[in-house]
């Protein structure tokens, strides 16, 4: 365990707690998580989830301000659901994206698990997608999602990072059923 995947856990905890209770500063700590965990994906040589991390860092700050602008007379933005076919095209371009990108990194780096790594980094992308937008189904996903990454982080003995990824297991489920009860009291 390093100090860099410690303070990366850490924050991470910080943030995905933050973004439960729909607290817009679950953005810019989640920034500070998603690139401490660059830097050490790269050094563990998981290519995919260096690439992943790099958008997350983009796609934080995407979240920060859509959660923050909120419509006319709204603070911040509501929770919705997505319609099914907006899972139906989210879940093509997940899968599509899971080839394209493990195909990239199986044929052009030393990638440890080039499929895996890719098929992950695309579904968390998706999920961090639907974060950004507030929709409910995000925490579905990131649950299936966050039980993955427990199983592949531990494979490779990075215990910490699958312990945070058990926590953030849990986390989504509180996400799931605040968000739904959100939802509802919106409605």
């Amino acid at each position: 365990m390093s100090s860099l995947e410690l303070i990366a856990s850490l924050l991470g905890v910080i943030a995905v707690w933050l973004t439960v209770r729909q607290n817009p500063w679950c953005w810019p700590i989640g920034l500070g998580m998603v690139s401490l965990y660059a830097w050490f994906f790269f050094d563990a040589r998981l290519y995919s989830q260096v690439l992943l991390h790099s958008v997350f860092a983009a796609m934080q700050l995407y979240g920060w301000w859509a959660w923050t602008r909120g419509a006319a007379g709204e603070h911040g933005r509501p929770v919705t659901g997505a319609s099914p076919r907006e899972v139906a095209i989210g879940i093509a371009c997940a899968v599509l994206g899971s080839l394209l990108l493990g195909s990239a990194m199986a044929s052009f780096t030393e990638a440890a698990f080039p499929w895996i790594d890719a098929t992950l980094t695309a579904f968390s992308l998706l999920a961090q997608l639907w974060m950004a937008l507030k929709r409910l189904q995000c925490w579905a996903l990131w649950i299936v999602v966050d039980v993955l990454f427990v199983a592949f982080f531990s494979y490779q003995g990075y215990w910490l990072t699958a312990g945070l990824y058990a926590l953030f297991t849990g986390l989504a489920v509180m996400g799931l059923r605040e968000w739904r009860m959100a939802r509802v009291a919106t409605r």
